[in-house]
């Protein structure tokens, strides 16, 4: 073969290796700008929570990329159970957010084509946003930033389909935005509310769903203050909806849907929505995979935390056995007003926020006027601004933050306590003729799951208190909440300790009554045998609120929770019910008489002696022998007092509270 020949093929092999490669590279660089020319209208939210601005030739091999399936190209969102999120949201997301902001009196369009493929495998099916993924949004840039538009593909385990529905959330009228809610309509399948009866049972598969991989349309118009909403899918019945979004048809309560009632109110959410809804505020789009399904545990909220897997945050474990969001568009197309304004401000208000402290003095700002004593022993003077992570710290529950106070079984405890604290301490001391009132919404997140079910102090905290400062420093008030092993539902109840007559204090005793519940005499028959569960109990995480007010000397309880009865209390501080051995109540000599507390109380009780308040949460389980104190002495699991194991295996205590007052008390007939 003559040399040219040859070196003719070389060039053709060379040439035809080189088109190959260049068709292997275009096709690896398929950009998502490619698919969907819209990305000079948003920025990209990742779901490890970063802001990557315009997503020009960009791409992420774990959230955002493009792909080809047969002749069709798309673009892929995904998402896991748990990353960083935006903003305060518990849940992560891969998604665009507009990079300009309209009046709902404009004209504004959405229009998208999609599928989802993967929606998280795991979570508790009692709690309405597991399993789901929100698809498209509109979003408020100002007051409240609420949604007036979530688009949702929801999809139970087992099932073949799953549900497309779209929820309102009210602009909620006021500065408290925590008792805002969604109602929810569904387009195919079910909507929202929609729930299983436990945590691993379902509702039967809806017959005229969509299943994951079939493709669905949504159109979403807004003109002239109204919504205009157009859903779309092959073999599917198109869908159509409208929504005023300038005029509030939720302004009473009598007004809230029952669906409302039904999902939100248990969770305290039961607010009205302001008159002129969303019209004095821009909006602006969202699409994408907001993963509403997270890890945080359905005892926080009922309707968001849905206690799904997370590999605690391991992205690569969690998209290998399925629990993650994942959505795929394959067309996009925005039209906006000439009068939409720039969006920069809520960038600038929730980039990086989720990663920002929010401290105590923040969401409670009475701080200023306690201290506080922690569950190693620490005390810290100067509460504003402070924060420990292991104590005393904020979260957010779905909807509102809160303060949380932790401590553990074991510890180091005050001078002549058993047991471990974070309890704010009121700097300011009273006498109960001057009086003082404190108020707190709080809900009990854990109590100690080992103890001696015989002692009356096992399994219990207290998580407010009057507290004498003189004398014998007893304590004529103090509120508890305990619940039993295996039980749902615990006792709230409230103790007064007698200001014990003469020099000797060993003499004194406590006297419960009751709120919800048992109050602290009723144990169990053995160390693990239990009372029956109280029938109207309140659970873990079940908020209740209390008023302890000192006026004239006389304490005014009051305590309320949603769907249990108000209960209120007097009791005189500054003259005894208990001065003669015979006025001792038949409670008391049944829980204390064993130990030889049997003392009377001096004539004027608390008069005159310095009292202050205390909250938070004082772990009343302890690790003592129960056979030396069968009412304090709780024989509980304590590690040796090594803190972290005793949080990893459930020996301690932890409380949230929100909505705390301080100040003077009150005349109840002014107050009336």
């Amino acid at each position: 073969m003559a040399k040219s020949t040859i070196f003719l093929r070389c060039l053709n092999f060379i040439a035809i290796g080189s088109l190959l490669s260049c068709v292997g590279n275009n096709q690896s660089a398929l950009k998502a700008n490619d698919v969907l020319p819209i990305f000079k209208h948003f920025n990209l939210i990742l779901g490890d929570g970063s802001n990557v601005g315009q997503a020009l030739n960009y791409e992420n091999k774990d959230f955002f990329y493009a792909t080809s399936e047969g002749e069709e190209d798309w673009v892929v969102f995904k998402t896991p159970n748990a990353g960083n999120t935006h903003g305060t949201s518990n849940n992560t997301r891969t998604e665009l957010a507009q990079l300009k902001k309209w009046s709902p009196m404009t004209d504004a369009k959405l229009e998208a084509v999609l599928k989802v493929t993967n929606v998280s495998t795991t979570g508790d099916a009692r709690v309405a946003a597991t399993y789901s993924v929100v698809v498209g949004q509109i979003h408020s840039a100002d007051g409240h930033e609420n949604e007036p538009l979530k688009i949702y593909y929801k999809k139970f385990p087992g099932h073949t389909k799953g549900s497309v529905f779209w929820n309102y959330e009210i602009n909620t009228d006021g500065d408290d935005n925590s008792k805002r809610w969604d109602y929810s309509y569904p387009v195919w399948g079910y909507d929202f509310s929609v729930v299983g009866s436990d945590e691993n049972s379902y509702p039967e598969e809806p017959t005229e769903g969509i299943a994951l991989g079939e493709e669905f349309g949504y159109t979403v118009e807004v003109k002239e203050g109204t919504m205009y909403l157009t859903f779309t899918s092959e073999g599917h019945e198109t869908v159509t909806f409208t929504k005023n979004l300038i005029d509030s048809e939720y302004k009473t309560v009598e007004a809230i849907p029952e669906q409302v009632k039904t999902l939100f109110f248990p969770i305290g959410q039961d607010g009205v929505e302001r008159e002129n809804a969303y019209e004095e505020e821009g909006l602006f789009f969202k699409l994408g995979s907001y993963n509403q399904t997270n890890g945080k545990s359905p005892q926080v909220n009922r309707v968001w935390c849905s206690g799904a897997e997370t590999h605690g945050g391991d992205l690569s474990k969690q998209y290998a056995d399925g629990n993650y969001a994942e959505v795929w568009f394959k067309s996009v197309n925005i039209e906006i007003s000439d009068e939409a304004i720039s969006n920069q401000g809520y960038f600038t208000a929730n980039d990086d926020l989720s990663k920002k402290t929010v401290y105590p003095s923040e969401v409670i700002p009475f701080m200023e006027k306690f201290k506080i004593l922690m569950g190693d022993g620490t005390r810290e003077e100067n509460l504003v601004n402070f924060e420990h992570k292991d104590f005393f710290y904020t979260v957010i529950d779905g909807t509102r933050r809160w303060v949380v106070y932790k401590t553990p079984n074991s510890g180091i405890t005050s001078p002549n306590s058993s047991n471990t604290r974070t309890e704010l301490h009121e700097k300011r001391e009273w006498v109960p003729e001057e009086g003082g009132k404190l108020t707190g919404t709080c809900k009990v997140m854990h109590v100690s799951t080992s103890g001696d079910a015989r002692v009356a102090a096992s399994f219990s905290t207290v998580v407010g208190q009057i507290h004498s400062g003189e004398g014998h420093e007893n304590e004529p008030f103090k509120l508890y909440y305990k619940k039993f092993p295996g039980h749902e539902k615990g006792s709230v109840f409230w103790n007064y300790e007698i200001n014990t007559a003469g020099e000797d204090n060993a003499g004194r005793w406590d006297f419960s009554t009751a709120v919800w519940g048992y109050d602290m005499a009723v144990v169990g028959a053995a160390k693990d045998e239990y009372p029956p569960e109280p029938e109207d109990g309140i659970m873990l995480g079940e908020a209740f609120s209390y008023e302890v007010n000192v006026y004239e000397g006389i304490m005014y309880l009051t305590f309320s929770s949603q769907n249990h009865e108000t209960k209120t209390f007097t009791k005189n501080l500054i003259s005894s019910e208990y001065v003669n051995k015979s006025d001792i109540p038949d409670q008391v000599v049944k829980l204390f008489g064993p130990l030889g507390q049997d003392g009377t109380e001096r004539a004027t009780a608390y008069t005159g002696e310095l009292n202050y308040f205390k909250q938070g949460a004082y772990n009343q389980t302890n690790g003592k022998d129960p056979e030396t104190n069968m009412v304090w002495h709780t024989g509980a699991e304590t590690y040796g007092g090594d803190i972290a194991k005793q949080y990893e295996n459930g020996s301690y205590t932890e409380v949230w509270f929100i909505n705390s007052t301080i100040g003077p008390g009150e005349s109840p007939v002014e107050k009336k």
